[in-house]
């Protein structure tokens, strides 16, 4: 999503029908709605477009998403006692609107004014420590006594531990499957709870089983909601890192509890604080923190300096499927900024976005957070 484009701040035209079946759509993610929305005014334009760009794409057996499984999806969610918020609904959580690819549905069980209530993320290991645990729960317990709602993901370990002491006070479990599809199992009874003292959010249609590629995504959520992220516990290579680099991106405070050197499980803290994370040892600690700095990046992000362009920028002469070869030859697995992309093209930006979209409803190039794009 382009990050000039503002998200509209109040509901149009558009029925939670025409939003469903838009994101729903195949080759439809949550950057690419934002666009379509944003280029033809509305879902319901955007699905009637749909099939002409994907047939100039070379698909012409192109379909939306049907009208009844939308409806389906909603009915589900009344089922699960969910409500879905759209991006453009005033209790849609303004820090969430702001982040790139920000979910253009929410679905939640419990209060969606929880949604915008100020809150620490509070994360870490699932095959957590005694001592882990215990730092959790006096961090959640901590935070709520200061005034902060809690979020984490329901996974086993901190998560659990860290929603278990902020239910007093407040807490919001973001899913990686639907709101009513419970992972793991033996927090069914907690995750009851948090809907009744706070709230059950997920990007997933209802009576989705969570599947890999959905933790990920689901840890944008979590840094989205939040002011800042604590981790407490995790290695090197973690779900929980992940969140952390997803709340860089996003310009949160990251935070991090130290561990002893030879503990795996505190390799990632000790690797953030070394990179210039925030080291917090107690609740009072991040409440310090927090009020005495703005909303911050903690650590500044590694980005390669820009090379010179030996090549001067050409008007492309060859046609759409040329257009996008030259968009492809340009393209790799890492992540290049689009506006380098066609500044480098030499072509009308609106003729690109077209070749690039184009590109994107095939499945070959993927677009990233921050305005960049990568080869799938």
């Amino acid at each position: 999503m382009d990050t000039g484009t503002a998200l509209p701040l109040s509901p149009g035209i558009d029925s939670d029908i025409d939003w469903l079946r838009l994101i729903r759509s195949r080759r439809v993610g949550p950057a690419t709605f934002h666009r379509l929305l944003a280029e033809h005014g509305s879902a319901r334009a955007a699905l009637q477009a749909l099939p002409e760009i994907a047939a100039l794409s070379g698909m012409p057996d192109y379909r939306t998403c049907p009208e009844g499984v939308a409806a389906a999806e909603l009915a589900a969610g009344r089922r699960a006692g969910a409500v879905p918020i759209r991006s453009d609904d005033p209790r849609y959580p303004h820090r969430l609107r702001e982040i790139d690819g920000a979910p253009p549905i929410l679905w939640v069980r419990g209060d969606p004014a929880w949604l915008s209530h100020d809150a620490m993320a509070v994360i870490g290991a699932r095959n957590a420590s005694s001592l882990g645990l215990r730092m959790a729960r006096g961090m959640a317990a901590g935070l709520g006594e200061g005034g902060l709602g809690v979020i984490a993901g329901l996974a086993r370990g901190i998560d659990t531990a860290a929603h278990d002491a902020a239910l007093p006070t407040g807490t919001i479990a973001v899913m990686a499957g639907g709101v009513d599809v419970i992972y793991p199992p033996e927090n069914a009874a907690l995750a009851a709870r948090i809907a009744e003292c706070g709230a059950l959010v997920s990007e997933q249609p209802p009576g989705t089983e969570p599947q890999a590629r959905h933790f990920p995504t689901r840890n944008r959520i979590v840094s989205g909601l939040s002011r800042g992220v604590v981790v407490i516990e995790a290695a090197c290579r973690s779900g929980s890192l992940i969140t952390a680099r997803n709340a860089l991106d996003q310009h949160r405070d990251v935070m991090a509890v130290p561990g002893h050197p030879m503990d795996a499980r505190a390799s990632g803290c000790n690797e953030l604080i070394r990179d210039g994370a925030t080291l917090v040892r107690s609740a009072a600690d991040v409440i310090d923190a927090i009020g005495h700095l703005p909303l911050r990046r903690a650590l500044a992000p590694q980005r390669p300096a820009p090379q010179p362009r030996a090549r001067p920028a050409r008007r492309d002469a060859g046609g759409p499927v040329h257009l996008e070869a030259r968009i492809l030859s340009r393209l790799g697995p890492s992540p290049t900024e689009e506006n380098d992309l066609i500044r480098d093209l030499g072509v009308p930006a609106s003729m690109a976005s077209a070749a690039i979209l184009a590109l994107e409803l095939e499945g070959r190039v993927q677009r990233l957070a921050g305005g960049r794009l990568a080869i799938v």
